[in-house]
This record gives C-alpha cells, structure tokens and sequence, in this order.
C-alpha cells in the first residue's frame, strides 16, 4: 500500500488526532525513511536503514534552527494558531546526533514566539538509556514514548525492533521519567509473515497495563490504524474496543486519550 515521506524539515502546521493544530519536526533524511525500528503499520513505509547504498543525510542544526525561526516568525506575523510542535518525520528524531542541541533551540524559539505551545517528540523509547537524550526529552512537555506490547515476540513482529531491545530494560527507562511522560500504544490485528497479530487479547491487555500500573505515565494516548500502511494485512481497531482499553487505563487512575 501507498506511503509517504515528508521532504522539509518544517512541515505544516496540520491538524493531529492528539495533539491539535501542530507544527512538524523532521530532524531525518527528506528522501528515505531513517529508523532503527521497522514497524509494519509505519505511514512512511518499511525502514531504510539496512539499506547500505544510500547513505542518510540529515538536516544541519544550524539549517533546522534558521527554518524554524523563519516558520514561527511568519506564523506570529499572520496570526496563525498553533497547540504543539511535534518531532516526528520520517523516523526516530532522537537518532539525529545534534537531538539535545536541537531540543535546547527549539525551547528557546518556542519561548520567543509561542510561549504558551508544547513540544512533542514521538520516540521509539530505544535510546532513553542514552543521558543526553533522557536530559533532552526531560526538558519538554511531552515526551510521548510507544510501547505497542508488553510482549516481547509481539513487539518483534510488530515493530522489529532492535537486538538489544528488552521489555525489562523499556521499563527501568521510562521509571527514571517519574511519570513525567505520556506513553503511546498502536493497537492493531492482522497477520504478517504467517503470524497472527492482536495486541487486543487479555493476555496482551493484562501485560500491558501491568507496565503501565509500573511506570504510571501521566497520559496514556491509544490509536489504531488512520492511514494506509505497508503492510497491507493489517486491520484496524474499533472505535468500542478502543474504548474498552481505555476504561481499563482510567481504572488505574491514568487520563487516556483516544484516536480512531
């Protein structure tokens, strides 16, 4: 099925099922997805990092913090409201080798023209262990981290994610945070590769909200499938399923948002 890249380093502002009127960040290449995940449901398509022949080019700091003053400067100039901006793109931004020098700017920008938005950054939870990038992603309002199972075969048929991924390891990450972050879940079903994927089950259900009780993030955000994936033997969750789930989070005291 069809997907797509996005070719700017500022992209928007577009509106977002969770976060209102935001203004994209793409800290990865314009002309290939650049990601140490592979997830089968990825709007940008299958990874591209394997891919030895083409060599990532990422946007200078220098260049992403010009664009950026530039977009915010014109936004102010014509009014324009804006809720968040949003580190996305076509990837996992904290892979850029500048992330926390880019974060650093981006709140300083922020303060300067739109003091009152939030900065998002959407990760793979992968590189919290890192303490340059747990610093940088302490120092925004919304860290959003996925975690699509509690599963460990299951992340691996959904997400593919690294070897040294570990569903312990995520855990002991997203404690060091005090609740101080909003967890992610793509809820899904579907096969791939002749394996059968739910992560709706109550035994994937039960996992999952044994992490969540764990970690307790200030907001859990679940969604299914809105856009056409890769993978095309994926399905979508229903809007009363969806709201099942989330029943189940609100009983532990946790705000849920929900996007179908």
């Amino acid at each position: 099925m069809s997907t797509f890249l996005f070719d700017e380093i500022i992209f928007g502002p577009v509106f977002s099922r969770r976060l209102g009127i935001s203004l994209g960040i793409n800290l990865l290449p314009s002309n290939l997805k650049f990601c140490n995940f592979d997830c089968i449901y990825c709007e940008c398509g299958l990874s591209d990092l394997k891919n030895k022949s083409q060599k990532p080019v990422l946007p200078n700091c220098d260049d992403f913090i010009l664009a950026l003053e530039n977009k915010l400067k014109e936004l102010v100039l014509k009014n324009k409201p804006l809720n968040a901006i949003t580190f996305a793109g076509n990837g996992e931004p904290t892979l850029h080798p500048d992330f926390e020098k880019i974060i650093d700017q981006t709140i300083l920008l922020r303060n300067k023209y739109f003091p009152e938005v939030k900065i998002a950054v959407l990760s793979n939870s992968t590189f919290l262990g890192k303490e340059h990038i747990f610093k940088a992603l302490s120092k925004i309002e919304m860290p959003i981290l996925k975690l699509d199972s509690a599963i460990e075969n299951t992340v691996k048929i959904i997400n593919s994610p690294p070897l040294n991924f570990s569903i312990p390891n995520l855990i002991d990450n997203l404690l060091k945070f005090e609740g101080k972050f909003i967890l992610q879940t793509m809820f899904l079903k579907g096969s791939y590769k002749n394996e059968v994927i739910d992560n709706t089950t109550e035994v994937e259900l039960n996992e999952w909200l044994k992490i969540i009780e764990k970690v307790k993030p200030q907001q859990v955000m679940i969604y299914t499938i809105a856009r056409e994936t890769p993978v095309s033997t994926l399905e979508k969750i229903s809007l009363e399923k969806l709201e099942q789930i989330a029943e189940k989070v609100k009983k532990l005291g946790i705000e849920t948002q929900i996007s179908a």
